[in-house]
């Protein structure tokens, strides 16, 4: 089931000659899953977890700086920072939390703005976990968000080996999933199958498409 926003829907009806989709939605809501499906569908995704993951924790002066500011802990023996050690302080601490975000997304977003120009003729989507959170809608054509019931996120954080007051925790630190709701363009609901949710994908590509 695809949900458009009426009073957004004419101004998203002509796109230059390739879109970029901005796909957010609440932690354990299936962001990954949908944006595997609109890769299937041709768009170039881009994964901005991963470039922080991949490009941005690895860098010289992030690790030192990470290592100075919560000390040595947050190093692993292979002297890369441990992702782990570093969510275990900053998601019980709001402080910490915003110096880690100022510390790492300049250097996401200048990554971010170069892979977008990769590839101009192509339609991307981009996993932005945090893109209201950071007012990053303008970046993007349009914005799709991943919803799903409280339950269920909870559930399948539970299965990643997370526990229940750690998820919570998480899904705390995020703007509600429902004022994102109200702030997307599009959204799609994943309680269901992957079918479910890769249907609803295919036919939004589908009709985005038509109206170019």
């Amino acid at each position: 089931m695809i949900c458009e926003k009426a009073s957004q829907a004419q101004s998203l009806i002509t796109f230059l000659p390739s879109m970029k989709i901005g796909l957010t939605g609440g932690i354990g809501c299936g962001k990954s899953t949908a944006a595997r499906f609109f890769a299937e569908a041709g768009f170039r995704r881009i994964d901005t977890d991963e470039l922080i993951k991949n490009e941005v924790l690895l860098q010289p002066e992030v690790v030192v700086a990470i290592t100075q500011h919560f000390g040595p802990q947050t190093l692993t023996n292979g002297g890369q920072v441990d992702r782990a050690a570093v969510a275990k302080i900053v998601f019980s601490d709001e402080v910490a939390l915003r110096w880690l975000e100022d510390l790492l997304h300049p250097r996401l977003f200048g990554i971010l703005r170069t892979r977008l120009t990769e590839a101009p003729s192509e339609d991307y989507v981009v996993e932005v976990p945090l893109l209201f959170e950071k007012h990053l809608e303008n970046w993007f054509d349009l914005t799709v968000c991943v919803a799903t019931t409280s339950h269920l996120q909870i559930a399948r954080l539970e299965e990643r080996g997370l526990p229940k007051a750690l998820a919570e925790q998480r899904i705390s630190k995020q703007l509600p999933l429902a004022h994102k709701l109200e702030l997307a363009d599009y959204v799609l609901l994943n309680d269901g199958s992957p079918d479910f949710l890769r249907d609803q994908i295919n036919r939004l590509a589908a009709q985005l498409r038509a109206r170019r």
